[in-house]
């Protein structure tokens, strides 16, 4: 790969994945103009606000999906927080956790993007009536954090091709490609994989599975 193509490219990853935190803070400022938030509110929005700085300093810092600090992380709170985020822009987004934690060896700043870019993949291809549904789950081995949209499904023959940088099925929707495939690099820099299951007419569901820390 030549050095200004590789340049290119890594700057529209950059642009790509600093709107959703960039959204998210404007979002913030949005809801902290508000005079009735309570402190309970507050503190909660200082969190997000945080943790969208921390997503845009660490893309702009290092580009690469597969660049990870890695610590142990509850897939819920990945979920809760991205859920948060998508609500204060005033997106339909809720969330589907159980009771009991979900915790993977994990960068919990790549795994938020990831999920992020789920979501606004799973957005812009729902009904604007329709709530988008992210959840997270697990059995002994396995974390999975998921995200369901209404949309209109994807033929089977297309499941691939998705996941490749650059790849629009629909030109009339807005994007630009990359979101599902970094989302893609994310969970297999973790060890795990992203998958999605869609029919035409069904809506999808994108799958990040990842290896559950062990107890021991």
């Amino acid at each position: 790969m030549t050095r200004p193509r590789a340049d290119r490219e890594r700057l529209e990853l950059l642009v790509h994945e600093v709107r959703s935190p960039t959204a998210a803070l404007a979002a913030i400022s949005a809801a902290l103009a508000e005079s009735e938030l309570d402190d309970d509110s507050l503190v909660d929005l200082i969190g997000l606000a945080l943790a969208a700085c921390a997503g845009i300093e660490r893309v702009v810092i290092d580009a690469s999906p597969s660049s990870l600090n890695l610590e142990d992380v509850d897939a819920a709170e990945v979920v809760r927080a991205a859920v948060s985020g998508a609500m204060l822009g005033g997106s339909r987004v809720r969330a589907v956790l159980g009771s009991s934690a979900l915790v993977v060896r994990g960068d919990p700043v790549r795994l938020r993007q990831a999920v992020d870019n789920l979501v606004v993949n799973a957005l812009t291809h729902s009904p604007l009536e329709s709530d988008v549904a992210v959840g997270a789950s697990g059995d002994e081995t396995t974390v999975r954090i998921w995200v369901h949209d209404a949309g209109h499904g994807i033929a089977p023959e297309q499941h691939a091709r998705i996941f490749e940088p650059g790849v629009r099925l629909d030109s009339s929707v807005p994007g630009s490609g990359l979101g599902l495939a970094v989302a893609r690099s994310i969970a297999e820099a973790h060890g795990g994989t992203l998958a999605v299951q869609s029919s035409p007419g069904e809506g999808a569901t994108f799958t990040i599975a990842l290896p559950r820390r062990s107890s021991g």
